[in-house]
């Protein structure tokens, strides 16, 4: 059966073009039904458009608590009545409570080799440190900022002399490819979180990834 699929966002929302497109391709099965962004006038919301998917902002600006925005979101959220959340870009911290709510059926999408760099500005992090590679990763969303399990990452080199902007070029390039394919994991129903005494693991298949999420070799 076909999955629903509703994507949040805060800006440009290239992740999502790539989710939708492969939706449409039929590498996903499923189809992203709603498209929310907690800012007004992004181009994320136009692109929704442009593919007749229902789209709504829900504007954090609007609310004084974080508590009453989640309590918000998660309303316009559940309309559409979603089998899997996929934060695209949305640059929200997210209470507990809505991650609870969304425990298991929730991915995020961040631009650093987890568990480096949580938080932001990580691509300049990463020269700043010297490293020679860095990447992205998709992850389980568990209350720890950034710390739910790691399901499948994608390196890339870093050049000397290299620009944060170069960088993020070049790992926006491997996050257009990972994130439908891990979309697809869950759509086809071989991707769980598993949550034992606190502590949350990444199931592929049935196998028990690990810290660094799935590797062929």
């Amino acid at each position: 059966m076909s999955k629903r699929i509703v994507v949040l966002i805060s800006g440009n929302g290239s992740n999502l073009q790539a989710i939708i497109n492969a939706c449409e391709e039929k590498k996903i099965n499923g189809d992203v039904v709603a498209v929310i962004s907690n800012k007004p006038q992004v181009y994320g919301l136009e692109r929704a458009r442009c593919h007749d998917i229902d789209n709504a902002v829900v504007n954090h600006r609007d609310y004084e608590t974080r508590e009453a925005y989640d309590e918000t979101l998660a309303k316009a959220i559940d309309e559409h009545q979603p089998d899997l959340v996929v934060l695209a870009g949305f640059m929200r911290i997210l209470t507990a409570d809505f991650v609870e709510h969304y425990a298991g059926k929730m991915l995020n999408i961040h631009p650093s080799l987890l568990p480096k760099y949580q938080g932001l500005n990580t691509h300049q992090r990463a020269i700043d440190a010297g490293d020679s590679e860095h990447g992205v990763s998709v992850h389980f969303v568990t209350a720890e900022l950034d710390g739910g399990p790691v399901i499948l990452q994608a390196k890339v080199p870093v050049f000397d002399n290299d620009t944060s902007d170069e960088l993020a070029a070049r790992v926006h390039e491997q996050e257009h490819r990972i994130y439908p394919l891990v979309v697809n994991w869950f759509t086809d129903e071989r991707l769980l979180m598993q949550s034992t005494n606190g502590e949350h693991h990444a199931l592929l298949d049935n196998t028990l990834l690990g810290s660094e999420g799935y590797s062929p070799n």
